[in-house]
């Protein structure tokens, strides 16, 4: 089995280094933080580890997962796209087109494995959806809405659309199979200014489809849904619940309503992480375009930097 190492094992780092232990594949950990580092030497005697992620590309391990804050992401992943190294980046990519970009090329240049985590995209549950649609169970796809909202943590360097919306955006691309032609924002900065809490997002795609999305982190109870809709029917996918509903549902073409009623076709408690990180495991063994390129990544970054360009500019539409 191919082995990593991580670098950065912060809040969510730290579920990458266990999930990576549990398979096997970890061989180190890179982590400027003392404190840290010391836990990590409780937690796995024996490990690897490294004060500065420049130590660990001088291993001759082949892969290195970027879990550092994203503002550091471009930097370190071009430097171990340099050293020869597969990469895992931790979403958001990179903060912005032209660093996301210059990974792209990097890693076709260099023939490296080049993968983002979206990890979204690795849920059964979407998985099963995306199966639904092609199979034409609701008929020609019309629209996506998705919800991703609560009384979240709030940050001071990116917005709630970078911070919470990116998974949900590269589920759009992929169950579209498109980039969108469209790209429409409206938001509201509460709590500090030019930071939006509460973002609304509209795209528009060939063939008349729609998706929606609404992200804030100052809401009174949590929302975690997506609902598909069909020419003949609709799913809905709710996260909390880890459900997919098919309702046989429509209005045809005299205005009529149409209800045949409803099913949970799929319901499932799979662990996407561990998914995610065999995915990734499996592209380096095999040499296979992950699910969540860097093609996938550079998509979602320029439909994050046009809303943020149009929510500076305060275009709506």
């Amino acid at each position: 089995m191919a082995k990593v190492i991580v670098a950065g094992a912060g809040q969510w780092g730290r579920n990458l280094v266990r999930t990576f232990h549990e398979l096997g594949a970890l061989a180190g950990v890179a982590e400027a933080d003392p404190g840290i580092r010391s836990r990590l030497e409780e937690e796995y005697p024996g490990l690897a580890l490294y004060k500065d992620y420049r130590d660990a590309l001088d291993t001759d391990v082949p892969a290195i997962i970027v879990a550092t804050p994203a503002a550091t992401h471009a930097q370190i992943a071009r430097e171990a796209l340099m050293a020869g190294k597969d990469l895992f980046i931790e979403k958001p990519m990179t903060l912005s087109v032209s660093d996301a970009e210059e990974l792209v090329l990097l890693a076709e240049a260099r023939q490296r494995i080049l993968m983002v985590g979206h990890l979204l995209l690795y849920q059964p549950a979407i998985q099963k959806i995306k199966e639904l649609i092609e199979q034409g169970t609701i008929g020609e796809l019309r629209g996506l809405h998705q919800e991703r909202l609560k009384l979240g943590r709030v940050r001071s360097i990116e917005n709630v659309l970078w911070s919470f919306g990116v998974h949900d955006l590269a589920v759009m691309l992929y169950l579209t199979g498109q980039f969108p032609i469209n790209v429409h924002a409206a938001g509201h900065c509460i709590l500090q200014p030019e930071i939006e809490d509460d973002v609304y997002v509209h795209l528009k795609f060939a063939g008349g489809v729609t998706a929606h999305l609404h992200t804030s982190w100052l809401w009174p109870n949590q929302r975690r849904c997506l609902h598909v809709i069909g020419s003949t029917g609709m799913l809905t996918y709710d996260e909390n619940e880890q459900t997919v509903i098919l309702h046989r549902k429509t209005v045809d073409r005299l205005l009529m309503n149409v209800d045949l009623g409803e099913e949970v076709v799929f319901h499932g408690e799979a662990k996407p992480l561990t998914m995610e990180c065999m995915h990734f495991l499996d592209c380096i063994e095999s040499r296979r375009v992950p699910l969540s390129d860097g093609q996938n990544g550079l998509d979602v970054i320029r439909i994050l930097e046009t809303v943020s360009s149009k929510l500076r500019a305060g275009v709506v539409g």
